[in-house]
């Protein structure tokens, strides 16, 4: 049974931060043969609107907006001006993806990334409940723009808060407005979860978007990775939405200490794009 999906790349594969020059990738993922491309805003200042929107119709990719939440960016801080700087921050992300026809914001937003420390449980349901109050404006907020949200699970080394689809399943439920949705990515579902499928089946119908690469973040279908379980989960949930490549190069700036990128995973940023789809496609298809 064929998985009826379209497919994405985020820009993060070749370069970072996201500014006008990046556009220039943008006839070579649709030459490899991709729908869709992600666009991590960085800083939201160096998205020039009208040249993306230009590039996007010139080129026929649909957007995909994904945010970076680095150290300054922490609804679950102690400190009432992070979530100020956050706030700010989604709002900008939302006016950016509504202006690009996108249909969500994506991203660990409910804390900093790298903030992965062993914590008491009176702190954990401290900024648990944080997470979950900040994160229900956020809502509010993306209903304003017709849009939802796509909270995504992070490996053990890069968060505290919210591992497992279960985690994630019971923040959505905690949050409880119809604009929490599902984001889950292949390379953290390898290290946290025993079982993908039941993973997959977890989130349900919350799931809107997927992220791969492989279990050490390189081109799909060179690791460790059991595509067959992604497929069975995938299918059981009549899944069909877009799959993204997501993976780095050194050069990532918001994130470079977190995501531990010290060296390029492959020989070329190029060939992995390619590669990476045509293995996917085969895999979806079969």
């Amino acid at each position: 049974m064929a998985l009826i999906v379209k497919f994405g790349v985020s820009t993060w594969l070749w370069t970072s931060p996201f500014n006008k020059e990046t556009v220039s990738l943008f006839p070579k993922i649709k030459n490899y043969g991709y729908d869709a491309v992600e666009i991590p805003v960085e800083d939201p200042e160096l998205v020039d609107l009208a040249a993306v929107k230009k590039a996007l119709e010139d080129n026929s990719l649909s957007a995909i907006i994904c945010g970076a939440f680095g150290l300054s960016r922490d609804f679950t801080h102690d400190d009432p001006a992070f979530h100020d700087t956050c706030f700010k921050y989604m709002d900008q992300c939302f006016e950016i993806a509504s202006e690009l026809g996108a249909k969500f914001v994506a991203g660990p937003m409910y804390s900093a990334v790298g903030k992965a420390r062993l914590v008491s449980p009176e702190q954990k349901k401290i900024e648990w409940d944080r997470a979950v109050q900040n994160l229900r404006k956020v809502c509010g907020k993306a209903r304003n723009h017709g849009l939802d949200i796509a909270i995504e699970t992070l490996n053990r080394f890069e968060t505290d808060l919210i591992n497992t689809a279960e985690e994630l399943a019971q923040l959505i439920q905690d949050i409880n407005e119809k604009e929490a949705k599902a984001l889950l990515d292949g390379f953290h579902v390898s290290i946290e979860e025993p079982d993908i499928e039941k993973a997959i089946q977890r989130v349900g119908d919350k799931l809107i978007h997927v992220q791969v690469s492989e279990n050490y973040r390189g081109t799909p279908g060179t690791g460790q990775t059991n595509w067959a379980a992604w497929k069975r989960g995938l299918e059981s949930i009549n899944y069909q939405g877009t799959i993204s490549i997501e993976s780095f190069t050194p050069k990532v700036k918001e994130l470079a200490g977190a995501v531990c990128i010290w060296k390029p995973l492959v020989p070329s940023q190029d060939g992995f794009a390619k590669e990476g789809l045509e293995f996917l496609k085969k895999w979806a298809s079969e």
